[in-house]
């Protein structure tokens, strides 16, 4: 088992013991459904549109994966995860297909998908380069837009390490931090590297992107999430 599937079946066991886990389920289904509102606003779909989510996960509770529930009548759908997610094929049959590879080097051609989606994986992929990389290859395999949900880094609770305002200072004391706090997992760049909308902004300027806007998704009055979508 690899070391992130490792972790992160044994972060929501432990998650799902706690008090506070219906709570979470029932804001983290809200959210997703209000990005998937965004994902439909902000992007020309239809069910006979070719689209591949990346960063798949293999699981089948009902707060993982909500994308794949909300596009279950779309028989063009094609999932990528570094993670071996076949199970998801039992659930949505409707899966064209599933690719076990690097979201930053998917070995697809040029405007494969219509549309490329990810929730909450760029920041999982390891360094701002490796991060300009990741939307680099997504932009690439699209043929008309990328739509990109990730955690807002100055929102004041990490829903990671549930910690407050930790995270909002320099990364490589926030990193420290989490090490002296033992959350030793999520203390390592290519396991968590939070971003902010300077930094997305600045991932577009590299990539030379020009049309593209920045979605707020506020939870509680503040910015919770970001949400890049990027059009050819």
């Amino acid at each position: 088992m690899s070391e992130i599937k490792k972790h992160r079946e044994e972060t929501y066991s432990e998650a799902k013991k706690s008090f506070l886990y219906t709570i979470f389920q029932k804001i983290t289904l809200n959210a997703r459904n209000q990005f998937f509102n965004l994902f439909l606003v902000n992007n020309n779909y239809s069910e006979n549109k070719s689209v591949i989510d990346i960063g798949s996960t293999p699981s089948l509770e009902k707060e993982q994966n909500t994308f794949l529930q909300k596009v279950k009548d779309n028989p063009n759908v094609t999932c990528l995860s570094n993670q071996d997610c076949k199970i998801l094929q039992k659930k949505y049959k409707n899966i064209k297909k599933v690719i076990i590879g690097d979201a930053k080097n998917t070995m697809l051609e040029n405007n494969s998908f219509d549309i490329v989606h990810s929730n909450a994986t760029i920041e999982h992929v390891g360094s701002f380069e490796e991060q300009v990389l990741f939307v680099k290859e997504m932009f690439r395999i699209s043929k008309e837009s990328i739509f990109i949900q990730t955690p807002n880094r100055f929102y004041p609770i990490d829903f990671h390490t549930i910690l407050p305002f930790v995270h909002w200072l320099p990364k490589k004391i926030h990193r420290k931090i989490l090490k002296y706090l033992k959350l030793d997992f999520y203390a390592e760049e290519k396991n968590l590297n939070l971003l902010d909308i300077r930094e997305l902004k600045k991932i577009c300027e590299i990539l030379k992107i020009t049309k593209y806007k920045i979605l707020k998704y506020k939870l509680f009055f503040l910015t919770s999430n970001l949400i890049l979508v990027a059009y050819k």
